[in-house]
């Protein structure tokens, strides 16, 4: 990837799969993402939404089998764009975020870079 889409920009991944997340990071990162932080959990993500602020988050919509409608309802409140990130569609989302952007897995790694720069526009 020649472009530099989430140049010095602050990336959260919020993805119970560890292989997945290791992808996702390496994409986010090449991508010019200056700090990536990794969470696999509702708890941990809502912890490290409190503690620091993010350009762009990248949400699992089920972590655990358990729906992420509190992470989704924080990002909201902070104001940080995300996009979700799922093998299930649309109707696992949370009902009143089901107007934002869902990537399907597997997604190519260019496909996550761009939809997270759309995101911020």
């Amino acid at each position: 990837m020649s472009e530099k889409l989430l140049n010095d920009r602050r990336v959260l991944i919020v993805e119970d799969e560890f292989l997945v997340t290791v992808v996702l990071e390496a994409a986010v990162l090449e991508a010019g993402a200056s700090v990536v932080r990794l969470a696999a959990s509702t708890v941990d993500a809502l912890a490290l939404i409190e503690a620091a602020p993010f350009d762009v988050a990248l949400l699992d919509a089920r972590l655990d089998e358990e729906p992420v409608d509190d992470v989704a309802e924080a990002l909201e409140k902070r104001g940080i764009p995300f996009v979700f990130h799922s093998g299930y569609g649309p109707e696992h989302l949370p009902s009143s975020h089901r107007h934002r952007p869902l990537l399907r897995k597997p997604s190519l790694s260019s496909s996550v870079v761009h939809a997270l720069y759309e995101a911020m526009k």
